[in-house]
This record gives structure tokens, sequence and C-alpha cells, in this order.
């Protein structure tokens, strides 16, 4: 073969396998179903079923496209979950079939490489371990010099297909993942996400005790909360406080399931909760003013959570104090109705039981009462609920200082002491502005001027007295809210409006009916 010939392989062979490991074609579409208790469930793999449609996969330019199909084996019969597109996977690269290769899984899953491949699937499980029979090799033929002369030209390709596969994979900085993996520990994994794929989009936080990521659970999203086995107390404490029967409220955060990953070193703890788009109050008044209305909804809605949460209600659910209550541990929802989340440091009471897990120095320090930066609290249940009522006078300031109602200009966003001590306060500069100076943050003149702003003015007062006993209870804050908005003459939403009318010719609570 002559050089030229051997040139033209080369190339030919790099073409055709770059396109077939690295490239996707311009368009790439996939059968697309989902199945709902109206639709009929396919059960032929073959056909799809009712309702079934194509569409054609989008993404980044740099990532390839798959076709996936979900089932499950009732009774011997295959009935389809879920069929659509699917983001960048290794695990789909080069498959022209749909096929799942598990022994047997309780949801079947498989992915593919090729346009519509997600039409046709199918369950073949691996088998290893099986002798192989020896057979009798046929004779080899000689070297010929057409195959010494491809040599060269195969290593080229392969030194240029690793190199683009290495590439590739370390620009891939959110790797997908399945669940589940095998559970080392007593927590059973969660009904609601064995065996269905998830992976994992984009970082949304990162705190104290790991990160959060928006995920993609099947066709919908959710958020995924990430612990490094360090700290295992903490997702112990949060998992538990969540898998409480009573904790089902639409003022709390939804859980969806909690998942150990991995092994050893390398143990990933999972929590896994609804998504909110908007993100946590602080991140949203950063970005956003709000309206009088919208501060009402957040306050109330925000404070009816935390009331329910601070509730006892024997047989159902017991009191649980938040012990680190702030804007970036409530969400918003897309109606700007508020949710409380992060139970990493919450504390329960039960009757007959003793709460030693208390007996340490936790919370945030900007929003620390002054009986916890003291270190002068007992460890009774009002006393911890008194510490988050604390907090939650600084979250009302936060909100009141991004406030348009008043006459006045509304200033950038900024936390609660920021002003005093800066965004890194220590505990020594927290203890010398709260505790010895007393200080509090600023009210401002001009929201004595409106009438909402300035009833608010004195709850948030009451709330961040130094003595605690003189602070008001979550539920108490709640009518405040509503009786704020019914005084300043303003259309409260529907929700509202239905408190409003339970708490018509209600004075304000007094301080003594606190807690």
């Amino acid at each position: 073969m002559g050089p030229e010939a051997r040139l033209v392989l080369t190339i030919l062979l790099i073409s055709c396998c770059s396109g077939s490991i690295l490239g996707r074609s311009e368009t790439h579409r996939c059968v697309h179903y989902t199945h709902s208790p109206s639709s009929s469930f396919p059960s032929d793999p073959e056909s799809p079923g009712d309702g079934s449609t194509v569409e054609t996969c989008s993404g980044e330019e740099d990532k390839r496209l798959h076709c996936f199909s979900t089932w499950k084996n009732v009774s011997g019969k295959v009935k389809v979950v879920q069929q659509g597109c699917w983001l960048d996977d290794p695990s789909c690269y080069n498959r022209s079939e749909c096929v799942e290769r598990g022994e047997a899984p309780e949801v079947f899953f498989c992915c593919c490489d090729v346009s519509l491949c997600n039409l046709k699937f199918s369950h073949r499980p691996s088998i290893t371990g099986l002798p192989t029979t020896p057979t009798s090799a046929p004779p080899q033929p000689p070297v010929e010099p057409l195959i010494a002369s491809m040599v060269s030209s195969l290593a080229v390709s392969g030194a240029i297909l690793l190199s683009f596969w290495v590439y590739r994979r370390h620009r891939r900085p959110y790797p997908p993942v399945l669940l589940p993996t095998q559970d080392p520990g007593p927590l059973p994994p969660s009904p609601i996400l064995a065996h269905r794929p998830v992976q994992l989009l984009e970082v949304k936080a990162r705190g104290r005790f790991g990160c959060v990521w928006k995920a993609q659970l099947l066709s919908e999203h959710v958020a995924i909360k990430i612990f490094p086995i360090q700290e295992r107390q903490s997702w112990q404490t949060e998992y538990e406080i969540y898998s409480l029967s009573g904790m089902r409220h639409e003022n709390l955060l939804q859980f969806i399931g909690g998942e150990k990953r991995g092994c050893n070193a390398e143990l990933e703890l999972w929590l896994i909760t609804a998504y909110h788009d908007k993100g946590s109050v602080c991140d949203y008044l950063k970005a956003n003013v709000l309206s009088w209305s919208e501060l009402c909804l957040i306050a109330q809605t925000m404070s009816r959570g935390l009331a329910y949460l601070h509730k006892d209600i024997p047989g159902h659910k017991p009191c649980i104090a938040h012990r680190d209550f702030k804007t970036k541990n409530i969400l918003l929802k897309s109606d700007l109705t508020a949710c409380i989340a992060d139970f990493g440091l919450a504390l329960r009471f039960e009757a007959g039981k003793s709460s030693e897990a208390a007996h340490r120095h936790v919370g945030t320090r900007r929003y620390m009462a002054p009986e916890v930066l003291e270190g002068a609290i007992n460890f009774q249940r009002d006393v911890f609920l008194r510490i988050d009522m604390y907090a939650v006078g600084l979250v009302l300031w936060e909100l009141a200082s991004r406030c348009k109602a008043a006459d006045g200009p509304v200033d950038e966003y900024m936390l609660p002491f920021e002003e005093e001590v800066g965004q890194h306060p220590s505990l020594e500069d927290m203890q010398e502005v709260v505790v010895f100076k007393k200080l509090r943050p600023t009210l401002r003149e001009c929201w004595q001027k409106h009438t909402g702003l300035a009833l608010l003015c004195e709850t948030i007062e009451e709330l961040w007295d130094h003595e605690a006993e003189a602070r008001l209870s979550a539920g108490c804050v709640e009518e405040r809210v509503v009786q704020m908005q019914r005084q300043n003459n303003v259309t409260a939403p529907e929700d509202l409006v239905t408190v409003v009318t339970m708490v018509t010719n209600v004075d304000y609570p007094p301080k003594e009916s606190g807690l």
C-alpha cells in the first residue's frame, strides 16, 4: 500500500471513529412518553402507548444527547413509565440499542446513542463467571504488508481519540448519577427514589455542611443537599426531622428522600427535597425590592411555618426548635409564599426524653440571641423557641429594609449587623455589639410614616427584646402581620383574606402571651 492510500485510510478511520465517539447529529430525536393516571400503559416494548410523541432533543453544543426508557415488569407485563431525551452520559455512549443490563431492578432503565433508539427496549442482564469452552483456533495467516502499514495509522487515530475523550471528560463538571447505590448503613433506600435515574445539573448553594444541587429526577427538578461523611451527624439530624410523620406542611420544605451513596472515604449523604427556583429569601432580597403585600405574604407564611414547627401535637409531631433560623434557610415558592428549610441543627422536644444534643453552642453568629452569645441558657423547650423568635425579628428587619412601601429610598440589601460588624463577624464581635452595647439594626425613620411598617417595627422590637420572656411567639407574629395588612387598607392575597376574617376584632396579643 502506497503512502497516499495509507493517508486516506487514516483520515477515514479518524472521521468515522471520532464521529461515533465524540460527535452527534445536528438533530437528535427520541420517542417521548410520560405515564399518567389518565393515559394507558403501553405494554409492547416495540410500540409506544397512547400519548407518545417524537421530540427533538436540545442541549449544549459540546455535550452529547441520548434517548432513554424506563419501565416496570408488573406480573410479567411491561409497563412503560417514561421515555424521552437524556443528557450527556458516558454510560450511554456508542449504544445503538436501548438495553437494561441489570439483573432484576425494580424499575428498568436504559439509554442509547442513536435517534429514536428508545422506540424498542429490552432487558438482557449481563452474565458473568461462565466458563469458556476452548475451541480449536484456525491457523493464523501470515502477516500481510497491509496490516503492518495500518498499525501506525491506527496508533495515531487512537492517540487522537484518547486525547479528545480525556478533554471531554474533564470538561464535564456535573457528572450524571444514577440512584441508588448500595446502602452500607441501616437507612433503607427511599422507595420513591429507588432505581430511578437522577442527574445533578448545577450547584445552587454551598454552606458549612455541604452543597445544594439542582437535579433532575425523571421529568421533575429536585434539590439535592450533599453532605460529606464528616457531617454525618448533621445529615442524620435533618433526615430524622424530615422523616417525622407530622412534617408535611405547606410552609415547610417538602422532603422526598434520603440516600447514602458510595462507600468508605467516598461516602456521600444525600437529602432530596422539592426544588424552588426563586431560591432563598436572602438571595431574593439581594436582587428584588418588595411591595407591602409581598412583605406581608412572606412574613405571614414564614411565621405560620415556624408556628407549626414549634407546636407540640400529641400523637402527631413533637415541638421542634429550628436553632438556625435566617433568610438563607427560608425558601420562596413561585407565588412568594415561604417554606422553612435546613433542619441540621433542629432540636425536638418529646415528653420524657432529655435533649442532650442541646448542649452545644450552635447557630449563625449574627442571628444568635443575647442569651446564646452569653452562654447563659438553660436547656428547656421554651428557651430554644424564644431563641428562634429573636432571629425572626432580624429576618423581619431584612424584609422591611427592602420594602418600597415607605416614602423613602430603599437601600442595597445588607445582613443584620453588617453595618456594625461586617460580613464575617467573630463571636467576640457579636458579643460586644449585642450583649454589652445592646445594639440592634437601625429602624429607619421613614418606616414610622407608613402605618403597616410602623406596626411591623413595634413587632420587631418585641421580638429582639434583650429579655427572652418578652418575645412574641410565632403564632402571635402571624396574627400581627394579618392585622397590619388590614389596618393599612391593603388588599390581601386570597389565602390571607381567609385568616383576616378569623381574627377580626382581636387586639394585639400582649407580650406575656408570647411563649
